[in-house]
């Protein structure tokens, strides 16, 4: 028996765009879009009234722009997991949606399977960022932070867990920071549930923010 569907809300103020998400969200048998909204005041409204898990959210909008709205989601309804629209691969704007509470982003000219993978990344709580993007965004970060704090402290842990923590915040998946690093994925696996554990955090998202607000990755 098919378990439950992933629910998505899309949110886009372009009516043409919507049509095309739902289109490639319609191939998957196990997502089911349950809304559509125009404007970021109408995808607040549509979150809580449908409860969807994964809210695909335009980042420039009318009423209301994608960000706050995703700020005002993830504050008020924190099991629903938001990725942000955008045209352009603007660090700005990415990093402004994971401060906001997003998971990431998907580039509206995404293949069809890098949005389906976005998705099912989200609702399993990971942080959904393309490569060549998410090292500016920890870059100007990095920059920001060495202005603004001097805090390195590693909350208790060991340096094969800094290790670890560091190559998730890159983006590297289970099986490569397992190649990377001569562990199995077992192992791997173990050192993220300890971190997560002593971070008190609860999910891939979170260790991502945390990497980037610490300061653990080199530009």
């Amino acid at each position: 028996m098919a378990g439950p569907k992933i629910r998505i809300l899309i949110a886009d103020d372009h009516g043409i765009v919507r049509e095309g998400i739902r289109m490639i969200l319609s191939t998957q048998q196990d997502f089911e879009v349950v809304g559509e909204a125009s404007t970021g005041r109408e995808a607040v409204e549509l979150a809580h009234r449908m409860k969807p898990d994964v809210i695909l959210m335009d980042i420039s909008m009318p009423d209301m722009n994608g960000i706050e709205a995703t700020r005002r989601i993830r504050e008020e309804l924190p099991s629903v997991q938001v990725l942000g629209l955008t045209m352009h691969e603007e660090e700005n704007y990415v990093f402004q949606m994971l401060k906001a509470g997003g998971a990431g982003y998907v580039l509206k000219r995404a293949a069809a399977e890098d949005l389906v993978a976005a998705v099912r990344a989200a609702h399993r709580g990971e942080a959904f960022l393309y490569p060549s993007v998410a090292k500016l965004v920890v870059r100007d970060y990095l920059e920001r932070a060495g202005r603004q704090e001097q805090d390195t402290n590693l909350d208790g842990l060991t340096e094969r867990e800094r290790e670890v923590l560091t190559l998730i915040a890159e983006g590297l998946t289970n099986q490569e920071i397992a190649q990377r690093l001569y562990i199995s994925v077992k192992t791997v696996q173990t050192h993220r549930a300890h971190i997560m554990e002593k971070l008190n955090l609860h999910d891939r998202t979170e260790l991502v923010r945390y990497a980037i607000r610490k300061g653990l990755i080199e530009p």
